[in-house]
């Protein structure tokens, strides 16, 4: 059965219907993000200049580490713009090189977070030693299980590209280029989760 404007832009929304459900998605999610980062505003001001009540991130997690993951992220969301240009340009060899690269950044990022959970464990830092901690744990967990729902569902469109892009390449083009709009998304969050957690 053919979905009408599947690719195709609706006259009405001046987008293929896949683009307006993500970007629908998109607001739903800047709503669930703006919650955290709201909450953590209360109580960071709730907590006011009181000594020891907030402690500045620097002085508990490893911001070398964060920085690294800054870059690869950034980096993953220019891989993710060279796939689909790649795809765009009917370079399917291409896009599966930038792709996997993607996917590879992402799983690089989830190592190295895995590392500094380690850490902090190490020192005895848990959710529950701190609001501060159980704040950092909270955000950057629901971040990254976002980034492994992503990464997931770029393993898919990597192993079954080449056989839609044969069969419909508009169609595949605009798959990738919905996941590339989820993905940085997920980096954009990051950028702001790194100066809020680990600079401020």
């Amino acid at each position: 059965m053919l979905i009408p404007y599947d690719n195709e832009n609706h006259p009405v929304t001046g987008v293929y219907n896949a683009k307006l459900g993500i970007w629908l998605f998109l607001a739903s999610e800047v709503l669930f993000f703006g919650a955290f980062f709201s909450t953590y505003i209360l109580l960071r001001i709730g907590a006011g200049g009181v000594a020891g009540a907030w402690p500045l991130g620097a002085e508990l997690l490893n911001v070398p580490l964060a920085t690294i993951n800054t870059v690869i992220l950034i980096t993953s969301s220019l891989t993710m713009v060279m796939a689909w240009a790649s795809l765009k340009l009917g370079k399917v060899s291409k896009f599966q090189i930038y792709f996997a690269a993607t996917i590879l950044l992402a799983l690089a990022f989830l190592v190295i977070k895995g590392f500094e959970y380690g850490e902090e464990f190490s020192h005895d830092r848990y959710p529950s030693t701190s609001t501060f901690l159980a704040i950092y744990f909270t955000l950057t967990g629901v971040h990254g299980l976002h980034i492994l729902l992503g990464v997931a569902v770029n393993v898919y469109h990597l192993f079954s590209a080449k056989a839609l892009y044969q069969e419909n390449p508009e169609k595949m083009v605009n798959r990738i280029e919905v996941a590339g709009l989820y993905w940085h998304f997920v980096d954009l969050v990051w950028i702001f989760l790194f100066p809020v957690l680990y600079l401020l």
